[in-house]
């Protein structure tokens, strides 16, 4: 469950996200450890996301959630790209890695199968479509519980 100041931080960190040329894509309050720890998962939608990106971001963030005082207490802020393994969930995503290998999980199995891979063709309102080696396969939207690049290849 996600901690009750995300939404906050959120609406907080998007507008110096967007000032900065990038993109919020996740935000996690971890307060089960001390300091707690405030993670924000960041993206350069021009090119591969950079150290300069998250320094230039933590550097930006840290002063509006100073002057903010959301967080009450200490915290340690870390501000990172969410890396290539994570998962597809936006349209623009869809659309971005369209061609790329990916693994599509169903529940429940869809046409005897739980994981699917293949190339992204794309998704639409009903279904998801893979390029498997030549031969279309197409997911339905509802059965799918997970999109993630495939990094086996």
């Amino acid at each position: 469950m996600a901690h009750p100041l995300v939404p906050q931080i959120i609406d907080l960190a998007t507008p110096v996200a967007e000032e900065l040329g990038l993109e919020v894509v996740g935000v996690v309050f971890h307060t089960n450890q001390s300091p707690p720890v405030l993670r924000v998962d960041i993206r350069n939608p021009e090119q591969d996301t950079g150290l300069n990106d998250c320094e230039r971001m933590s550097r930006a963030l840290e002063a509006s959630l100073d002057a903010a005082q959301i967080v009450p207490d200490a915290y340690v802020l870390e501000v990172s790209s969410p890396g290539i393994s994570r998962q597809l969930v936006t349209d623009r995503e869809f659309i971005s890695f369209k061609g790329f290998p990916v693994i599509v999980s169903t529940t429940p199995p869809y046409d005897g199968q739980q994981e699917w891979t293949g190339q992204l063709i794309r998704r639409d309102e009903t279904a998801l479509y893979l390029n498997q080696k030549g031969r279309v396969v197409e997911i339905p939207c509802s059965l799918i519980t997970k999109v993630q690049l495939d990094q086996r290849r």
